[in-house]
């Protein structure tokens, strides 16, 4: 028999930390089963479990002292002594055996610990321990007790408490003691039960608790699974490059010992080892080993040794399954389900008495690929990606080749059914793919085993947002899975997939041409060899037959033509998502977000990352916007009926994958998936007509001047027409429905009088599949219907910003890129606010001017703005503002001011905050190289660039040359919209007589701490700390003369000694730095350290890896040395 672990550990007065045993030589003997040993796990403090009987605290024992009784107490007493004596006979007998709990050794010793009030619970609980392994009549029997009150005297037989006869038995033998002391007992087995789970996650966590008996037995039998042994299922090893996690390999000789049944589970676990696999068992559902611990932790489901060839196993009964899958898949992990696909009769039937239940797996869900059930109402996207990297030739001889990144990409989202594929191109900087990971979002990203560079995985493990689910990354082998671009067309053809793409030439045998999706991809191979893969994994995830056959392919451009905001300029605006938990609170998309369907909430989302361009499709918006908001009698009838539609979006999408269910094909399964999908399918039918009648409204609205919408998409909303068939179907599926509030049915034709009830499901089936061919014969018409239903949505959004904005808002006027005659691009805002800073609070924000480019032929105001003032004076909040106000101009939604004239922006540039990226290895001052790198290689004179402090990462020299280098080549050579807020005063001295660039500071005041009445203007003195610094947060022409950043540290709480001593140390370094720099001052030579800087701005983003640059990089290197040269020289800072 093997060893006992000793069953105490002992306590303090002071109420937990574990003595040390009283004979230090004896061994710790390890638990035979964790139920066996009658205790709870306690984790001492090497982390080994310590099974100790008496668990309570010593003011849950005291709790009982007014309801004892001394008769009680005198009665008790005398039970414990005939209790001791009849446990120490019995130890006597067991030679060999350890000290237990009646063991009057250890009973002495805790004597001393324990109240009196205790010793009265003790009885319950020794008899609780000595239950196990006890010997009766001379016989060794094993009992186990659920609880400590099962027990009521050491020689009797234990019985369940569970059981209710065997609590009337129980209660029989009890005394008033124990009865009385029973509710504190009960709350000991809760705790009991609470640290046995604890117990069993350590058991399972394989952290080197000994363990014997039936826990030692399981543990033993997967030795091949532990992590020294372990292999995947090319009997490579995880320190092999290759290695392939989600298989495993099982050694031959172990898997010819298995059962029927253990074949079936592990020889599809063994191909799906990332997966949590439910196997089908009668009427319930288990889970095994690895997963059976996944199942213990994450739906808190009783661990124990039983199952499929007796190893660790959770399990559920069929009702519960839905709700277990859809927790789990909502948690991130991938679950798969063995389905009987025969019940045990027609398995006798076919293979004889002995025969198994033939399982298979039918359904792997994760959270990209739900199509049903509980989905989120944001779009979830699955990734696949193929990167290949090139170099690119010099644009003249003798100069060096720079390296170029491709990628191609393809996504689906799954419950929409709609597929894309693309392609870009990159640098090494990775700013293309931050953007599409940005505007994709996606949930898992598959990617090429040995395939992607380590800068581009970088980017992917960065790419999950805070507050969000991690992003699931999955490596594919090359080629078998990962395919070629032929070998994905050939795979294509064969299997005839994405059939609503009808003019593909891949359907056409023997076609070399590329399908329509692909004609505006750049790389079409890689392309094709990333849906390959995305097609591959969802073969393997069983979603094939639902989504490829009917899925629709459509191309996608990370700009398109668009408005170009990369991946970090729409997290410096936080335009989706907030810095601070990755929600939406504070956001752009928070502020235009009053949609009331969730298609139209997914369009707003895809709008806001892909702003217009084009002049005509931005007024083509703000024409239906002005509209709706001059009528909102209109507007909210339009809401009313939106409200009522369901997700038309995707229901018209999973209509359509009825039959390819693989549910269907499970009997258990098949009545419950019925029910779903008539239930589905009704709810379209209602939604589809509602949505006609919705639009058919619009042509009856009244007009007091004209008959028709002055906008053109209203117009176009309101006559869509309902071609003759289309009419028809929706006739038919209507007429063939039967919808009350509690049920939804099929109707029968006249004829068909069967009463059967197998029979009836079967028609209904069969009939539903008829109807749900008439209904897919006219999917464009519905993808038309729902897109023009999602875009009045996401207009009368816009249309609500005006009505609830806390200021004024005005329609943007937009005028031709080169502005009013030549002077350039225009960007004017009149009485600018931020949309959403203000918190809700009328008159809480100050209103301010925006001029960049000529507004008149008789005013000429500079392209440029360097923007100085003190710390939270306001400039950053200018600076996002300004951007906030072009991105809802180029939405079609009105901008927040009283008047705005702009031309068309292609791009946006920022760098605003100071942030680093410790994960990838970049401090603030990187973080600042890459973004003004971005801008310097990428900015157009039709580009809005916005800097908010270049250079403050480093030095104080290194910075300025860094801002002022940067600053002067955006205003002489790009001439692009530009502000430029900056603590460099010197650079103000530099641009004060540009005529190219206008000085602004946000203004500021000093009012006496004594006398709050008195005001004095930011030109006084403003080292006088007696003044309180009052900031007005308006944009006042000229420079700020200080940062007063000592008047800033008072306001933040600093000590004011602090304040002081550091306000004498600014006199003594201004000073001395005063003529640091002078233009004359020869001293400041620009050396081959600030030269090596200089080229590190251009060189951070694009030519990390040793490279060297191209002409063009190379270009703007000498015009930046020339510009400081020419600082440092004495001559003009801008040539004017």
């Amino acid at each position: 028999m093997p060893q006992q672990r000793s069953l105490f550990s002992f306590y303090s007065k002071n109420g937990g930390a574990a003595k040390p045993k009283e004979n230090p030589s004896q061994p710790d003997a390890t638990f035979e089963n964790n139920e066996e040993a009658g205790g709870i796990a306690e984790v001492n403090q090497r982390g080994h479990g310590r099974a100790t009987p008496y668990p309570s605290k010593r003011n849950e024992a005291a709790s009982q002292r007014d309801v004892l009784q001394s008769i009680e107490r005198r009665m008790c007493r005398e039970k414990v002594a005939e209790f001791t004596q009849n446990s120490q006979v019995d130890n006597e007998s067991q030679e060999g055996s350890l000290p237990h709990a009646g063991s009057k050794r250890i009973r002495d010793k805790e004597e001393k610990l324990v109240c009196p009030v205790e010793k009265l619970l003790r009885p319950a609980a020794f008899a609780a321990v000595d239950c196990v392994n006890k010997p009766i009549h001379g016989k060794q029997e094993k009992t186990v007790c659920s609880s400590v009150h099962d027990v009521t005297s050491p020689t009797m037989k234990v019985v369940d408490s569970s059981n209710k006869r065997s609590r009337e038995k129980e209660e029989k033998l009890e005394c008033p003691v124990e009865k009385l002391t029973r509710p504190a007992v009960a709350s000991v087995g809760n705790s009991i039960s609470e640290k046995r789970r604890k117990l069993m996650e350590a058991i399972g966590a394989d952290d080197g608790i000994a363990t014997t008996g039936a826990w030692a037995e399981a543990r033993a039998k997967f030795e091949w699974m532990t992590h020294s042994n372990i292999k995947d299922g090319e009997r490579r090893t995880p320190s092999h490059p290759l290695y392939d996690e989600r298989t495993l390999h099982i050694p031959e000789g172990i898997f010819n010992k298995f059962s029927a049944s253990q074949k079936q589970y592990w020889g599809t676990k063994c191909k799906y080892m990332d997966t949590v696999l439910f196997f089908k068992v009668g009427k319930f559902y288990e889970l095994y080993e690895l997963d059976a611990e996944i199942g213990h932790k994450e739906l808190d489901w009783k661990l124990t040794v039983s199952g499929v060839g007796k190893c660790r196993q959770v399990g559920c009964p069929e009702s519960g399954i839905d709700d277990a899958i859809q927790k789990l898949v909502s948690r991130g992990y991938k679950v798969g389900r063995m389905e009987q696909i025969e019940t045990a009769a027609q398995a006798r039937t076919k293979r004889g008495d002995k025969a198994t239940v033939q399982r298979e797996l039918v359904q792997v869900l994760t959270p990209s690929t739900v199509m049903d059930g509980h989905i989120r109402p944001e779009a979830v996207h699955l990734l696949a990606l193929k990167e290949e990297l090139r170099e690119s030739t010099g644009s003249s001889p003798g100069k060096t080749s720079s390296l170029v990144v491709a990628i191609g990409f393809a996504f689906v989202d799954a419950a929409a059914g709609r597929f894309y594929v693309g392609s870009l191109s990159d640098d090494v900087s990775y700013i293309n793919l931050k953007t599409l990971l940005t505007q994709v979002a996606p949930q898992e990203v598959l990617y090429e085993q040995g395939g992607v560079s380590k800068e581009a995985l970088r980017v992917l493990r960065r790419s999950s947002a805070p507050g969000l689910l991690p992003v699931n990354l999955t490596p594919l082998q090359p080629s078998m899975e990962f395919m070629e671009a032929d070998d994905a067309i050939r795979m294509f053809r064969k299997s005839y997939y994405f059939r609503d793409s009808s003019d593909d030439p891949w359907h056409s045998k023997g076609s070399d041409s590329w399908p329509t999706a692909l004609e505006t991809a750049e790389d079409k191979p890689l392309a094709t060899s990333a849906l390959g893969a995305l097609v591959f994994h969802l073969i393997r995830m069983k979603c094939d037959s639902e989504l490829l056959p009917n899925g629709l392919l459509c191309p996608y451009e990370v700009f398109k033509g668009s408005l170009r905001l990369d991946g970090p300029t729409v997290s410096n605006l936080e335009l989706l998502e907030n810095r601070d938990d990755g929600g939406t609170a504070g956001t752009l998309l928070s502020y235009l977000d009053s949609c009331v369907t969730c298609f139209g909430k997914r369009l707003l989302r895809r709008w806001i990352c892909h702003p217009l361009r084009n002049v005509g499709d931005i007024q083509y918006r703000l024409d239906a916007v002005e509209e709706l908001n001059s009528y909102p009698e209109i507007t909210c009838s339009l809401r009313a009926g939106l409200r009522k539609l369901p997700d038309l979006e995707r229901l018209v999408a999973r209509v359509r994958t009825f039959a390819a269910s693989p549910l269907t094909r499970i009997a258990t399964a098949a009545k419950k998936t019925h029910q779903r999908q008539l239930k589905a399918f009704c709810s379209m039918v209602l939604g589809v007509r509602a949505a006609g009648d919705l639009l058919s409204s619009l042509k009856g609205v009244p007009f007091s001047e004209r008959t028709t919408f002055k906008s053109e998409l209203l117009q176009t909303a309101a006559e869509l027409p309902f071609p003759k068939p289309v009419k028809a179907c929706l006739k038919e599926l209507e007429a063939a429905i039967d919808v009350s509030p509690k049920t939804c049915r099929l109707l029968k034709a006249q004829e068909d009088t069967s009463e059967d009830e197998d029979d009836e499901q079967d028609w209904e089936a069969k009939r539903l599949g008829q109807l749900i061919e008439l209904f897919s014969e006219h999917t464009a018409f519905w993808g038309e219907l729902v897109d023009m239903l999602a875009q009045i949505d996401v207009l009368i959004s816009f249309a609500s910003t005006i009505i609830a904005a806390n200021g004024p808002t005005c329609r943007p006027q937009f005028v031709p890129s080169r502005g009013l005659g030549e002077g350039g691009s225009v960007l004017q805002i009149k009485s600018l606010w931020h949309p959403y800073a203000s918190g809700g609070l009328q008159g809480s924000f100050v209103p301010n001017d925006i001029e960049l480019g000529r507004v008149s032929e008789s005013r000429n105001v500079p392209h440029a703005m360097l923007l100085t003032g003190p710390n939270m004076g306001g400039k950053s909040t200018l600076l996002r503002a300004t951007c906030l106000a072009v991105i809802l101009a180029q939405l079609g939604c009105y901008v927040p001011g009283e008047a705005c004239i702009l031309s068309p922006v292609d791009t946006i540039f920022t760098r605003l905050g100071a942030s680093d990226r410790i994960m990838a290895g970049e401090s603030t001052f990187m973080v600042e190289c890459n973004e003004a790198s971005s801008v310097l290689n990428h900015a157009t004179s039709d580009s809005l660039v916005i800097l908010d402090e270049l250079g403050r990462g480093t030095s104080t020299y290194d910075g300025y040359a860094i801002a002022y280098a940067v600053f002067h080549k955006l205003v002489s050579t790009l001439d692009c919209r530009l502000i430029f807020a900056t603590h460099y005063h010197a650079l103000t001295d530099e641009f004060a007589a540009s005529p190219y660039v206008s000085l602004r500071y946000m203004a500021c005041a000093f009012q006496s701490r004594s006398r709050k009445g008195e005001n004095s203007s930011s030109g006084e003195d403003d080292c006088d700390l007696d003044k309180e610094l009052v900031f007005l947060y308006k944009l006042t022409e000229g420079a700020s003369p200080k940062s007063f950043g000592l008047q800033v540290a008072l306001r933040a709480g600093i000590p004011t000694s602090v304040v002081k001593s550091a306000h004498r140390a600014a006199q003594t370094m201004q000073e001395s730095l005063s003529h640091a720099f002078c233009k004359d001052d020869k001293s400041a030579e620009l050396g081959a350290n600030m030269k090596q800087l200089l080229h590190t701005v251009l060189r951070a983003g694009n030519h990390r890896a040793g490279l060297e640059s191209s002409s063009r990089k190379n270009q703007t290197h000498e015009q930046l040395l020339g510009a400081w040269q020419t600082l440092r020289n004495g001559q003009d800072a801008v040539k004017g």
